[in-house]
């Protein structure tokens, strides 16, 4: 095992990521060391939505592969579950990133490449709907972390009377006066 290979944090989790690969094709690695918790980056083939490894996040060097021939349909596939955290596309059509990029609600990914856009501290990182809110690096982090209250205080010198009842056709006409 590659001495450079992080380790899982903990044995529940290797655990975990070992049971999420059995019964799938495993094109590239795939060894591990119940001892050191590490695991090869391993390359998954012929997955599907309904493989267990697509059935949670992964958070360790699995990379299950899922290969389309028609691109609305796997719009519509990644579309009908959870939103994923991230998103990796390997294409060369710029027609098809459009369409994967604005198709597709992710919270960030890498056409070409694979989590590279994580190490950018420029870019925010983080999910949508079940894989999270928000995100976080540089500015993103103060926001993200930042809890704003809005507060209005209004004075007790001056009240509008028409935002009380009983409305009338006056108070109508100052309304609509009003919000022009």
């Amino acid at each position: 095992m590659n001495p450079d290979y992080p380790k899982i944090i903990n044995e529940r989790h290797f655990q975990r990521l070992i049971a999420l690969m059995e019964h799938e094709t495993i094109i590239m690695g795939g060894k591990s060391d119940p001892q050191t918790l590490k695991i090869e980056l391993t390359l998954l083939d012929n997955c599907t939505f309904a493989s267990k490894i697509m059935q949670e996040e992964i958070f360790g060097p699995i990379f299950p592969i899922i290969t389309f021939r028609n691109h609305e349909k796997m719009i519509r596939d990644i579309n009908s579950g959870a939103k994923p955290l991230a998103l990796y596309l390997f294409a060369q059509d710029t027609k098809l990133e459009n369409m994967v990029l604005t198709g597709i609600a992710f919270g960030g990914g890498c056409i070409n490449d694979t989590i590279i856009h994580l190490a950018n501290t420029r870019l925010p990182f983080g999910g949508v709907g079940e894989s999270g809110m928000g995100g976080y690096h540089g500015k993103k982090s103060f926001d993200t972390f930042t809890h704003y209250k809005s507060i209005i205080k209004r004075s007790y010198s001056v009240d509008l009377d028409m935002r009380y009842h009983p409305y009338t056709e006056k108070k109508f006409a100052s309304i609509r006066k009003f919000l022009k």
